[in-house]
């Protein structure tokens, strides 16, 4: 395991210190980092470039002679937000679906930006580093001040109609790649004119470096990923170095651990073997009260965990200079080490409920008008299951969750197969598929999608449990889809309104003529209900009956599972998303009877700790406290 400290290379800065520092705490690698954020003037060039030219190969030769490796990280491929900023470069600037003009992030489509793109980067890695890394600014999306981002240059709508073979105006093609109902042809096409041009800036930069380093890329969530029209393997066939998204840049609720453990998997499920992995342990800004030292320490283990290489820590302030300014930052990442590297997990293979997930899934979503609407989170069924203890996995699986539009993505030549096993929807994916002629294969007629803000004399309000009587709130859901069960499929709950009438049912269970099943959730966006015991033991209901043999957790709130074979042995890892200590319990094979477990403990060195069978089920005998993990191996 690695750490690999980016750090802001700043003017009158002592390289020395910053050797010494790596030293004393164990840091393998720096990735030098220089004109970032607060030293932001620009896309350097002239004078600008040759002082920290001169400046990064000082520290590059500094710290190369204490023995630690070097990376770099240029700030700025595109720029990523104006923020008051101007450049007079002669860079074609972005472009906004809306017709906002970027004062200085340029366009993919600028030959003057890409000539001084591929000669920077071929300037600085003739000076010698390990990576050379592309910032997460290489990307359309999210170019603040701008509406959605860029994209819609003139130049870029040049290469689209050389394409397309016509000629839209910017007004004219956005009206039609977002407007509702089936995807207009002009959609593809533009997200094929992005994808081109964004390889061909890969290509170039590729040629710059001329092998002299490995090029990394660090990118953005998989959903606008898609509206741009990524193609991931056409990606890693050009970067040697991944950074994936992965987590929030402040301090978060623990349970949004559930994000970070999903990220890594479906980012893992995409890459080729050999793609080395070093997820960003950010925070924003750059100071040491952005983050606690707790929720550093578990996103460093759950990355560890799902699969990472080395781990990227923005950790100090960019304009400090001297990291020794900063002891307990270096008292953090010593007193994490031993937790860290007990979290390494060689030769993962995940296995969970399957969360598919198709790169070209924006091309086939029915639009609402704006570009956000084409945005399909990948994450969604994920962000349901983990914090009710279910562990999930990239891909397909015997058991899979299909939620929302994602549903638009699953190829057509495939959709019979999914539905062959079992399969997990929310009621705008049964939605999707019945509007897609599948409708007879899921039990269930999807008779309207009620919004709650829709005045009506009968709004939809609880859920209540057909066996047992329990009611569940659906109160503050955004949407709820009317469902009525077709014969042969079991109803385990209805919705009602508020004085108890029925609504419409509300998960129903069915097997069908292909000998799939399907449970179908009549709420839109289930990973927003209320969260409750009641709703745990539907969700491990619904898994159970759709075929899934997992170990599923119980014993808390937001007890997170993850769940892996690891240099041939099973490894079931449960992190705390909850603020109060809790003692997992485990559904686990009664067979299963050799299992240690090790106690993780935020910044604490890890200790075994005892099991016991009951019931059939596995009890940890320990707390595990806040943001803490226990490891279950066998």
């Amino acid at each position: 395991m690695s750490y690999h400290l980016r750090f802001q290379v700043l003017p009158g800065q002592d390289p020395a210190r910053l050797a010494r520092y790596c030293v004393e705490h164990g840091i393998e690698e720096v990735v030098l980092i220089y004109g970032s954020e607060e030293m932001h003037a620009g896309h350097p060039v002239g004078v600008g470039e040759d002082l920290w030219y001169e400046h990064v190969a000082a520290s590059r030769d500094v710290l190369a002679a204490h023995g630690v490796a070097v990376s770099l990280n240029p700030w700025v491929t595109v720029g990523h937000a104006d923020r008051g900023r101007t450049q007079d470069l002669g860079f074609a600037p972005l472009v906004s679906p809306t017709g906002e003009v970027a004062t200085a992030a340029a366009s993919f489509a600028c030959p003057v930006w890409r000539e001084w793109l591929a000669g920077h980067y071929g300037r600085f890695s003739r000076l010698g580093f390990r990576v050379i890394w592309l910032e997460d600014d290489f990307r359309f999306h999210n170019h603040a001040p701008l509406t959605w981002g860029g994209g819609f240059e003139p130049e870029m709508l040049a290469r689209f109609a050389r394409l397309a073979g016509e000629r839209p105006s910017r007004e004219e093609l956005v009206a039609a790649v977002t407007a509702p109902g089936a995807p207009h042809p002009w959609r593809a096409l533009l997200q094929q004119t992005w994808r081109e041009a964004q390889l061909e800036v890969l290509d170039l930069v590729r040629a710059a470096v001329g092998g002299r380093a490995k090029l990394g890329l660090m990118s953005s969530g998989l959903g606008v990923a898609s509206v741009e029209g990524r193609d991931w393997s056409a990606v890693f066939d050009r970067v040697e170095v991944h950074r994936p998204h992965f987590a929030p840049y402040g301090d978060t609720a623990a349970r949004r651990l559930s994000y970070s453990v999903a990220m890594m998997e479906l980012q893992r499920g995409l890459r080729p073997e050999g793609i080395e992995v070093a997820p960003e342990i950010e925070n924003w800004p750059h100071t040491e009260w952005t983050k606690s030292d707790t929720q550093t320490w578990s996103e460093m283990v759950a990355a560890r965990l799902g699969g990472a290489d080395a781990l990227l820590l923005d950790v100090h302030p960019f304009v400090t200079g001297d990291p020794h300014r900063y002891p307990r930052i270096g008292t953090m990442l010593t007193r994490s080490r031993a937790a860290v590297e007990r979290a390494a997990s060689p030769e993962l293979s995940a296995t969970g409920v399957g969360l598919p997930w198709w790169q070209d899934t924006a091309a086939y979503v029915q639009g609402d008008g704006g570009l956000d609407g084409l945005h399909a989170d990948p994450l969604r069924a994920a962000e349901y299951l983990l914090p009710y203890g279910v562990p999930v996995q990239s891909g397909r699986a015997p058991v899979n969750a299909l939620f929302g539009k994602a549903a638009w993505g699953v190829p057509a030549d495939s959709v019979e197969e999914r539905l062959s096993g079992g399969l997990l929807l929310d009621g705008h994916a049964a939605l999707v598929l019945t509007e897609r002629g599948y409708g007879d294969l899921l039990g269930v007629r999807v008779e309207e999608i009620a919004e709650r803000h829709t005045p009506t004399r009968q709004p939809y309000s609880m859920e209540r449990v057909h066996d047992t009587g329990e009611l569940l709130s659906v109160n503050v859901q955004s949407m709820v889809a009317r469902l009525a069960a077709q014969p042969g499929a079991e109803v385990w709950t209805e919705i009602v309104t508020p004085r108890g009438e029925h609504w419409g049912d509300g998960r129903v269970a069915f097997e069908n003529r292909l000998g799939g099943k399907v449970v179908t959730i009549a709420a839109c966006r289930p990973e927003e209900l209320g969260r409750e015991d009641d709703g745990q033991r539907l969700a491990h209901r619904a898994v159970r009956f759709l075929g899934a043999d997992l170990p599923l957790v119980t014993g808390g709130p937001h007890l997170i599972p993850q769940f892996a074979t690891v240099g041939g042995r099973r490894r079931l890892a449960i992190a705390n998303g909850s603020a109060d200590p809790a003692r997992p319990v485990v559904a686990l094979d009664t067979e299963v009877t050799d299992v240690t477990a090790t106690l993780l403990a935020p910044l604490a060195e890890p200790v075994t700790v005892p099991t016991r069978r009951a019931d059939g089920l596995l009890h940890v005998e320990a707390d595990v406290p806040h943001r803490g993990y226990v490891l279950l191996e066998w």
